[in-house]
């Protein structure tokens, strides 16, 4: 149990207990692009980091550049493409949870960039796609 404010109390459910298969898959394919981020030499600043009901899924630091990483998991592009999922409203609430992230962990000098990690494909059969600085905020 986290407790938010004083006589709030929010139970998290471990995702193996999830039972939507989507959200199962959400939270590998986020495991998957940490680690792919790590074996290409970035360390994970946070995994999930919330600001109220939103969260980013992945903050990962290379150097003096941080990387905010949308992970998005896709069996098939018939829906289209992961990327095209994180639309100006989805981009703008993570900006918004982004700036809390760099009002208590940031560092003066660092630079800053939106990502996405789009894994597709079945399981066992994945890839992942790493799509650099995707977006640019009007703040930067």
């Amino acid at each position: 149990m986290l407790r938010h404010s004083p006589g709030v109390t929010v139970t998290r459910v471990p995702p193996a207990d999830w039972t939507d298969p989507r959200h199962r898959d959400g939270w590998r394919a986020e495991i998957a692009a940490g680690r792919w981020l790590v074996r290409q030499g970035w360390r994970i600043q946070a995994h999930r980091y919330r600001l109220g009901r939103h969260d980013l899924d992945l903050i990962a630091r290379r150097g003096d550049l941080v990387a905010f990483v949308e992970v998005k998991a896709r069996r098939s592009d018939r829906c289209g493409a992961g990327e095209e999922a994180v639309g100006a409203k989805k981009r703008r609430v993570l900006e918004r949870v982004a700036w809390s992230w760099i009002l208590k962990s940031g560092a003066a000098g660092d630079q800053y960039r939106f990502d996405v990690v789009v894994q597709s494909g079945q399981r066992g059969g994945e890839t992942l796609r790493h799509i650099e600085d995707a977006w640019r905020p009007g703040w930067r």
